[in-house]
This record gives structure tokens, C-alpha cells and sequence, in this order.
């Protein structure tokens, strides 16, 4: 399959590292137009300057912005007005010890809500900005970057596992709002990958406990998803294919769906 997005043009929030990143980066490869986003302007700079240093020919720009408040959002809209292709990616996890219920009654609403805002509500204002805008021209590809934590609630990231099983709820609702469009948006599932915030966690845990990352990865991996079929962390090139076939002009029949790319973690055939 040759994928190719010449002429789209493509904005990928929470781009400067993980998922992310490696999304931009296939997006690119694929010869869209690539926006970069993170909420600091060093980081998306870098990142804008590594991605054109890697694409030469390619059109790679940045925006700087926290798409955790509607402010932050405003500056994207005012920067980028248009876009034929959105992957909701940016957010972020609390991951904590659990211990029993006692530890899920400590978690304050501050991080319910923080969560929520940046999980949940960046991709909602996203959505309402540009869909309108991609129902016009004929043609456009929103994709929700969730979790399995969204069917897997896990305990000890309960607040996560909400906003990820919410961004399923908008994505499919907005493929019904926008049937027969030539619109699709659709749900990524990753499961345990190797991307910045669970990479970095892994790693201080195995320095914490005197091992390779790849051998708390499998303790993780035993403990916490015993499920997993291709047993490792995926890669984040791994869960970006899948997103970058999302976005393509071959997944046109494909909207409304769950994609997961999760190893085998969710023991069900649906």
C-alpha cells in the first residue's frame, strides 16, 4: 500500500515526542503538510527543526500552545484556520501506586478535571473547530489517539481510564454527525508502548530496582497487563502506522472505529 497525503495538510497535537511524533513524522513521510504542537515553545521548535532536517522537502511548521485551556486552542485556530487532517493525540496520566480504594479516594478533583481538560477537551475544541470546515470541502480524517485503558479501566489510573473511554464516546459520535461527508473519525487503542511518559516511568523503575528497562517492562507487562499477546511494549511507530493509515485516502470506509493497537491486551474478538 503507497500512501499518499501530497496537498493535505495535516496537525498532530502533542507532537514534539512519542506517539505523537512518530505520527508527524509518518504524516510527513506520506508528503502532508505537518503542524507541530506542545504546549512550550522550546520543545516544539526542536522538534520543528528535526523534522525539517529529516524532510528537507517537506512543510513543517509549529504552534506553540496549551490545548488544555480554550485559550490555548485559540491560538492554534488563529495560527492554523484550516486543516484536512486532525490527530487528537495530545494528553497525559497520573500513574500512581494502588493500594485499595483508599488511594482512588485521595485523588483530588483538580486531577479529575486537569485530565478531562487536556484528555478530553483539546479534542473536543479541535473537533468543533475544524470539522465544520472539513464537511465543506468534502474530505477530511480526525483521529482520537485513546488507550486501552479506555475497555481496561485500570485502578490505579482511574481518572486516565475515564478520559480515554469518554474520547471514544465523541469520536464515535461525531462519525455519526458527519455521515456521508466523505469525513471519517475514528479511535486509536495503543496499549503499553514505549513512548515518552511510560518509557520515562519504566526507566526510573528500572534503575530504582537495578534492572534493564526491557526487564521492568516485562514485570509491568506480568503484573498489570498479563493479557498482552505480542508480550513487549509496542513501539511508537507501531501505534503510528495505524494512525497514519487513518488519515490515508485507502481508509475511506473505515469511520466510527475502534482501531486497536494494543498487542492483544483486550481479550475480546469485537
Amino acid at each position: 500500500m503507497n500512501i499518499g497525503l501530497k496537498g493535505r495538510k495535516a496537525i498532530v497535537t502533542g507532537s514534539t515526542a512519542g506517539i505523537g511524533r512518530a505520527t508527524a513524522e509518518g504524516l510527513a513521510r506520506a508528503g502532508a503538510s505537518v503542524i507541530i504542537n506542545g504546549r512550550r515553545s522550546a520543545r516544539v521548535d526542536e522538534a520543528v527543526r528535526q523534522m525539517r532536517q529529516a524532510f528537507p522537502d517537506g512543510d513543517i511548521s509549529g504552534v506553540a500552545a496549551d490545548l488544555s485551556t480554550a485559550a490555548g486552542a485559540e491560538t492554534v485556530f488563529a495560527q492554523v484556520p484550516d486543516a484536512d487532517i486532525l490527530v487528537n493525540n495530545v494528553g497525559t496520566a497520573h500513574i500512581r501506586d494502588y493500594n485499595g480504594i483508599e488511594d482512588i479516594a485521595k485523588i483530588p478533583d483538580e486531577d479529575w478535571l486537569g485530565l478531562f481538560q487536556l484528555n478530553v477537551m483539546s479534542g473536543v475544541r479541535m473537533a468543533r473547530h475544524y470539522l465544520p470546515r472539513m464537511v465543506r470541502k468534502g474530505w477530511g480524517r480526525v483521529v482520537f489517539v485513546s488507550s486501552e485503558s479506555a475497555i481496561n479501566i485500570p485502578k490505579e489510573m482511574l481518572d486516565y481510564g475515564m478520559t480515554k473511554t469518554a474520547q471514544l464516546a465523541v469520536s464515535r459520535g461525531l462519525a455519526e454527525a458527519v455521515a456521508g461527508t466523505g469525513v471519517t473519525v475514528n479511535a486509536v487503542l495503543p496499549g503499553p508502548t514505549r513512548s515518552e511518559i511510560l518509557g520515562d516511568f519504566m526507566a526510573k523503575q528500572a534503575e530504582a530496582n537495578g534492572v534493564t528497562q526491557e526487564e521492568a517492562e516485562q514485570g509491568f507487562l506480568k503484573a498489570m497487563r498479563p493479557t498482552t499477546l505480542i508480550q513487549r511494549f509496542a513501539t511508537t511507530d507501531e501505534v503510528a502506522n495505524m494512525i497514519v493509515f487513518a488519515c490515508s485516502e485507502q481508509a475511506s470506509a473505515t469511520t466510527g472505529a475502534t482501531l486497536r493497537v494494543e498487542g492483544g491486551v483486550v481479550r475480546f474478538i469485537a
